[in-house]
């Protein structure tokens, strides 16, 4: 395990320090939640912090893993992740700041400064999303030799994309509630701050922008997760299968991204899907198995010739 930890520590070292920072970050943030009683919009106000160290525990960790596979060093790459851990660095002083004030960070148009930092963090994200899409289109150029890994890293970064453009909604003009003060939502068709999931927070009464967000983003580990057990586990697969079944996972899970942002826009809860949902759901695992099945019954084809 500490030899694992010390390979970890070597892969990005910007990255990595951002991965210990944040981790540092998400405990305090605990604490807070722990001892600080004060809840804004319906959570604790320390909840946010918790929330956002945590994803950038996971972002850094797994995007400085994605670059160690590289098979040489790039320097763009390297100045786009100096970008992004400046970025990430300047978000969570945003939001601990917001929490001292007991303000809220996000959608906060109460005085010019709170739409001042909110406006200067959103024009930070746009630049956080161009640093990500640089270092995804080196790792395409660069070509990482294993097929399975370089196809699980790709389609990672890339719908990792798809998740953060998920959440520009939140911030158009349809989404301005019309309460004075408040230039945006998460949730559609009811106030934010309402009834929701543990932990999460999100709608059980609406639409909730943030899971089509949240599913898109974490195409980053999931991807590569499943390329992992692939690797491990399906022994007997060839890696062009891998890779075939690894591009069937990432279509699906690119749909779904968009299926939950549809049905956010629609105002719907994620759990109480009406039929529509219901239907477009089933076509995409219908889909999505048969695309499978055709792809693991290619693959016997061959022995069965050979048996024969």
């Amino acid at each position: 395990m500490t030899t694992v930890l010390r390979r970890a520590t070597q892969w990005n070292r910007p990255l990595m320090l951002l991965v210990g920072a944040m981790a540092a970050l998400a405990v305090v943030a605990t604490v807070g939640i722990l001892v600080d009683p004060r809840v804004l919009t319906g959570a604790p106000i320390w909840l946010k912090p918790f929330k956002f160290a945590v994803s950038f525990v996971l972002y850094g960790a797994t995007l400085a893993w994605m670059l160690s596979l590289l098979p040489r060093r790039s320097r763009i790459a390297e100045r786009a992740v100096l970008v992004i851990v400046a970025v990430a660095v300047l978000e969570n002083v945003w939001l601990v700041g917001q929490v001292l004030r007991g303000q809220t960070s996000h959608f906060n148009s109460s005085t010019p400064l709170n739409t001042a930092l909110f406006a200067a963090m959103g024009a930070a994200i746009t630049v956080l999303f161009f640093a990500h899409l640089v270092i995804g289109i080196v790792v395409l150029i660069r070509r990482i030799p294993d097929r399975v890994a370089a196809t699980a890293v790709g389609w990672g970064l890339g719908l990792s994309l798809l998740g953060m453009l998920a959440a520009v909604p939140m911030a158009l003009p349809m989404q301005d509630p019309g309460i004075e003060g408040i230039s945006g939502a998460h949730s559609v068709g009811v106030a934010d701050g309402g009834p929701g999931l543990p932990v999460v927070g999100w709608s059980t009464t609406g639409g909730d922008l943030r899971i089509g967000h949240f599913v898109g983003l974490h195409a980053l580990q999931a991807l590569p997760i499943l390329a992992i057990l692939l690797t491990r586990f399906a022994t007997r697969l060839d890696a062009r299968t891998r890779v075939r079944l690894l591009v069937i996972a990432g279509g699906a899970y690119g749909v779904l991204t968009v299926l939950l942002t549809w049905q956010a826009l629609r105002g719907q809860p994620l759990l109480r899907p009406d039929a529509l949902t219901v239907a477009v759901v089933a076509a995409l695992v219908v889909a999505t198995a048969t695309a499978t099945g055709l792809v693991l019954a290619r693959r016997r084809r061959p022995e069965l010739a050979l048996a024969a």
